[in-house]
């Protein structure tokens, strides 16, 4: 199982994929859509009010939950101790995510004059936290892993306070925003099972030994099936695109594309300025230019439970920034950073 969750984070992409393109055609099999099953099944009340506080979908919550466990039970201490050895530098490129991202994401998306749906996604593929595979793309980029796992880190935990008001500046002309809501929400899916799974692992060397060998193939599955069912749900919609919608495709792709490209560049040059040496610096890059955007699909279908197409750009986020993340990982990888740039510590 261990070979197999890192045969599955090295292809990812493939995965991704395969998963959305038999989601867009299952229909066509005229059998059981198991995508379509997942979206829609219920837990029981009682489960629900005390794991969601009561959202629509459910399982899709629970699912979010599970890889946010595997995340923290692959965190190490060490990994926790950079947090707060290097807590100025972990806060300033923090800053410069949650800073640059929303602004790109909000301000690329009036721009291009994406319609309502597409642009309530856009807007929360910027507000969302990084993504873990920024970390394994680090690794890949010869980058400074640990400062890239102290980012996600930090920008997971302080996500219950920074994303409901990025959702509240944003999205409150499209919805109502309660705030402590959201933050309770991020709590319960996304911090909460995080240190849930770091603490049980670091103080049972059992549980620790196990994690560590399903960790990452639970992670990168419960991703993959988040993203087929979001393709499943709006399988009409994206079967469209190749027809009339055409130009709408175009402007949404080109925006996320530039988001991608362009937090790329910010977390370059923001890691310039707070003076970091070169490896850090990729760390930063590859941070800020990914997004958590299986997190994203989830608050979008919860927050905008009439417009499941509100989640395609959460989606195909997570292709673009896996395949730019990576090719830029694979010029990085082809030397070592300079070291010697910066005085960085």
């Amino acid at each position: 199982m261990e070979r197999a969750g890192r045969f599955i984070q090295k292809t990812l992409l493939v995965w991704l994929v395969a998963f959305s393109a038999a989601a867009l055609f299952w229909d066509r099999l005229e059998i059981a859509d198991p995508f379509l099953w997942v979206a829609d099944f219920q837990l029981p009340k009682s489960v629900d009010s005390v794991l969601f506080f009561g959202t629509s979908r459910p399982l899709l919550g629970l699912m979010i939950q599970v890889t946010m466990f595997c995340i923290g039970c692959l965190i190490s201490v060490e990994e926790v101790n950079e947090v707060f050895r290097r807590w100025p530098l972990v806060l300033g490129g923090t800053a410069i995510q949650y800073t640059t991202m929303p602004l790109l994401a909000w301000g690329l998306g009036h721009l291009f004059g994406l319609e309502r749906e597409y642009l309530i996604g856009v807007i929360v593929v910027g507000c969302v936290p990084g993504a873990m595979a920024s970390n394994v793309l680090t690794l890949a980029a010869r980058g400074n892993v640990s400062y890239s796992v102290s980012l996600t880190t930090s920008a997971t935990i302080l996500s219950p306070i920074i994303v409901p008001l990025a959702f509240q500046l944003t999205l409150s002309r499209f919805v109502e925003i309660d705030p402590l809501a959201e933050a309770a929400k991020l709590v319960t899916q996304v911090v909460g099972p995080v240190l849930i799974g770091h603490l049980l692992c670091r103080y049972s060397t059992t549980a620790a030994d196990f994690m560590r060998k399903v960790a990452s193939l639970a992670a990168n599955g419960t991703i993959v099936a988040l993203i087929g069912i979001v393709v499943a749900l709006n399988r009409s919609r994206l079967l469209g695109v190749f027809g009339g919608e055409a130009e709408a495709a175009g402007a949404l792709l080109i925006t996320l594309l530039l988001i991608n490209l362009l937090g790329y560049a910010a977390g370059y040059f923001g890691g310039r300025a707070l003076g970091l040496k070169q490896g850090m610096r990729r760390a930063l890059t590859l941070e800020v230019g990914m997004q958590n955007a299986g997190l994203g699909t989830v608050l979008v279908l919860e927050l905008f439970k009439d417009e499941p197409a509100a989640a395609i750009p959460t989606a195909v986020y997570t292709f673009g920034c896996m395949l730019t993340g990576t090719v830029l990982a694979q010029i990085w990888g082809r030397s070592a950073p300079d070291e010697k740039e910066t005085a960085a510590t």
